[in-house]
């Protein structure tokens, strides 16, 4: 079989990076393009030495030109900048973007949270949001498919399966969510510079935090019920992972054991997300450099409410590692290409 033709636009940051390194790896991927605007010219391993010998394209600047060349276009950019690019798409691209330029389903949300007009309006219709255990081979009806946030998959992992059985009240959610720095890309030092990123934990975004309309949007697609949560999210003192506590109330007679083995059922033929026995402790350690998401759920004193441990590696199952796995299922490709 011949191998795919791969551009990434945004081939530096931490995701662009992580994303590389498994593309590498990918038997049926070849690399094309790496394009950057600030790093023109230069060889990506300025930006990571794993990469000395490993025969990758220098950095150039986008030209829609190389869309010809190409069969899939990551992009990992600045929200925004995919848009742009997406209105130059042939018939032959997929994109697969992993910021939020096609994550929400109608242009004034996008506005609402990000304070942007949405550039390629017309596009929204031809982009799918992609969990890939929950949507699946949906996804190939679209020529563009839009990855979760870090956060959202943490999140929407284990909550669907128990709002589409209707095992929990949905009036009173809350989300208490802990993520590496690198989640705020290469100039969180620059933002955070008066901060201790190293020794300190922060909230941010308390109440209002971009990742909300992602989490409303899914959620609502499987309730008919008003529903309320609160979800905040913090930089904690390390490189990378997240670990989603979630605080949940149950509805009359059910009981934890029936949470566990809702979530187990549902995940059980799915690779990547692991259903840990009741009442593991959980850690960002379990999933760092790995494409798992790792679910523990807790008994508390109270016998009507439970606790959620959700894990991921922001970088590769909440970044890269989503969007190769979407590409794996776009393709019939084996789930586990590029991601062992």
């Amino acid at each position: 079989m011949s191998k795919l033709n791969v551009l990434l636009a945004g081939s530096t940051g931490y995701i662009g990076v992580q994303l590389i390194k498994l593309l590498i790896k990918h038997r049926h991927i070849n690399v094309k393009y790496l394009c950057g605007n600030t790093s023109v010219g230069k060889d990506i391993s300025h930006y990571d030495k794993s990469f000395i010998n490993k025969n990758l394209p220098k950095i150039v600047k986008f030209n829609k030109k190389f869309l010809k060349d190409v069969d899939i276009i990551f992009t990992a950019l600045p929200n925004g900048e995919a848009q742009d690019i997406s209105k130059h798409l042939l018939n032959k691209n997929t994109l697969i973007d992993l910021a939020a330029d096609f994550r929400l389903e109608k242009a004034l949300e996008y506005l609402k949270w990000y304070k942007q007009k949405h550039r390629a309006r017309s596009k929204i219709k031809n982009a799918i949001y992609a969990l890939p255990e929950i949507t699946g081979k949906e996804i190939k009806k679209f020529k563009i498919i839009a990855c979760p946030g870090c956060y959202p998959t943490s999140i929407l992992l284990p909550l669907i399966p128990l709002i589409k059985k209707k095992l929990i009240k949905i009036d009173n959610i809350i989300i208490d969510s802990k993520s590496g720095f690198s989640g705020a890309g290469r100039n969180v030092h620059k933002v955070n510079k008066d901060k201790n990123l190293y020794e300190s934990l922060s909230a941010y975004g308390v109440g209002f935090h971009r990742h909300n309309s992602e989490i409303e949007q899914m959620i609502s697609k499987y309730t008919n019920q008003k529903f309320k949560y609160i979800f905040t999210p913090h930089l904690s003192p390390m490189f990378r992972g997240i670990l989603s506590t979630i605080y949940l109330d149950l509805n009359k007679k059910v009981q934890v054991k029936k949470i566990h083995k809702t979530l187990y059922n549902f995940y059980k033929k799915h690779k990547f997300v692991k259903i840990l026995k009741l009442n593991s402790l959980l850690s960002t350690n379990d999933v760092i450099n790995s494409n798992y998401c790792k679910i523990s759920v807790c008994k508390t004193k109270f016998k009507n409410k439970v606790i959620l441990l959700s894990s991921i590696d922001n970088l590769i199952k909440g970044g890269g590692g989503q969007g190769i796995q979407n590409m794996n299922i776009l393709y019939n490709f084996n789930i586990n290409e590029g991601l062992k």
